[in-house]
């Protein structure tokens, strides 16, 4: 099997999930025996493109002619089985669909974020969920609001973009949604069922679990949508010391609140932007992950990792999160399953979970508010350990690289036998 991969990476300095898991795939990929044929453009290039290339730029994610070209030559040369598209923007543009279907190649989409009718991608403007735009024919909201790179004409640009595409976009061989919440963002968006495939993404396998630590780690983009300033209100609720150690790693606009908050208090520790070492250490010091998202986040890595490194999560009940810890999957009998055990560790021997808390197969939601969120911390600490090993048993079955890996290449294979392939 030959399959064509096309992304368009995000910058360097803007540390990207999906920049990193398109580079796992790749090599679960080649592992698994499948030939792979990058179709990469990065956003690191822009700066040193000639005074021409830049002067096409502001149409590239309408069309991107170099890009159209590169690609035909490559779908000539190589006549693979089928494109996979990642994200298109800026310079790849999703022409790149119209130019595979054109040399009869079926594509799949893996959907990262809501960029079919978000001009931003996340739903998420003002510090408040928004989506403003669904519905209309012209994303005329985003363009109002600034809402892509803080540019009324760069947020035109795009919102032109997906007005052009909306019928390239329902010419999409086969979405791969990363959990039940965004198919519903696509059938919303008028693509029917069986054109729709829930595959989450997986991370490589760290090995055996190591002890759990003690306190919380939280670790993404310090930025309002991720809700660092939502943690650290409800941290400050409790005394000092009482939860263990907050550890914060990432980078962005809001750090200056983690330093203060770091500086406050002998209970916050910002780590700062962590490699992969780093990652790992912090992970394995820590005894629950917070993913704290006031945005619908589609699928947090970080969620992932902690998984398989058998560490619960606590989260916020948006977008992908309940999916990625379970609770939005069919409970065991009562009192038998994790989830319960956890509760009832929790509780205090059976007693019910406050409400707004959901436990989980492998953690705990919560609704995106400093209360819920302080209410639940305690809880999550004592519950740790009793969800530690099913947190791990969560990652072999639904995020485990053998497992994804299979998933997607059942879904090449599908659409490289189908009817109209042939």
């Amino acid at each position: 099997m030959r399959i064509v991969v096309a992304h368009n990476r995000y910058r360097e300095a803007q540390p990207s999930g999906e920049n990193t898991i398109v580079d796992s795939e790749i090599g679960q990929l080649t592992a698994a025996g499948v030939e792979v044929l990058p179709f990469i453009r990065s956003s690191d290039e822009i700066p040193s493109m000639s005074k021409a290339a830049k002067a096409l730029l502001p149409i590239s994610p309408i069309w991107a002619p170099r890009a159209q070209h590169d690609l035909s030559r490559l779908l000539t040369e190589h006549r693979p089985d089928v494109l996979h598209l990642h994200n298109p923007y800026p310079l790849l543009s999703p022409w790149v669909v119209r130019t595979a279907h054109r040399h009869g190649v079926p594509v799949v989409q893996t959907v990262h974020n809501y960029r079919q009718v978000c001009s931003s991608g996340i739903y998420f403007r003002d510090g408040v969920i928004c989506q403003d735009c669904k519905g209309r024919a012209l994303g005329v909201p985003a363009i109002k609001h600034r809402c892509y790179r803080d540019s009324a004409a760069q947020s035109a640009l795009m919102a032109t973009t997906l007005a052009v595409h909306r019928g390239t976009w329902r010419s999409v061989d086969r979405y791969i949604a990363l959990t039940s919440a965004i198919a519903d963002h696509l059938r919303d968006y008028g693509i029917p069922d069986e054109r729709i495939v829930v595959k989450p993404n997986a991370v490589p396998d760290p090995g055996r679990p190591a002890p759990l630590g003690d306190g919380f780690l939280y670790m993404a983009r310090l930025s309002p949508e991720k809700g660092v300033d939502l943690l650290l209100d409800a941290w400050r609720r409790h005394p000092v010391g009482a939860l263990g150690t907050l550890r914060v790693a990432g980078d962005g606009e809001l750090r200056p609140l983690v330093e203060a908050a770091a500086a406050e208090r002998p209970d916050v520790v910002y780590l700062g932007q962590l490699d992969r070492a780093g990652v790992r250490a912090a992970v394995e010091a820590s005894a629950v992950v917070i993913a704290a998202s006031m945005w619908h986040d589609v699928l947090p890595t970080v969620i992932i990792e902690a998984l398989a490194s058998g560490r619960p999560v606590l989260g916020t009940a948006l977008g992908g999160i309940p999916y990625l810890v379970g609770a939005d999957a069919p409970r065991e009998p009562a009192g038998t399953g994790p989830a319960e055990v956890a509760s009832a560790v929790a509780g205090g021997g059976g007693s019910p979970m406050p409400a707004g808390i959901e436990a989980g197969e492998a953690g705990w939601v919560v609704a995106p508010e400093p209360a819920a969120l302080a209410a639940a911390l305690p809880i999550a600490r004592a519950g740790a350990a009793a969800l530690a090993p099913a947190a791990r048993t969560r990652y072999e079955r639904t995020f485990h690289p053998d497992v994804v890996t299979k998933q997607l290449i059942d879904i090449y294979a599908g659409l490289s036998r189908s009817p109209s392939r042939a």
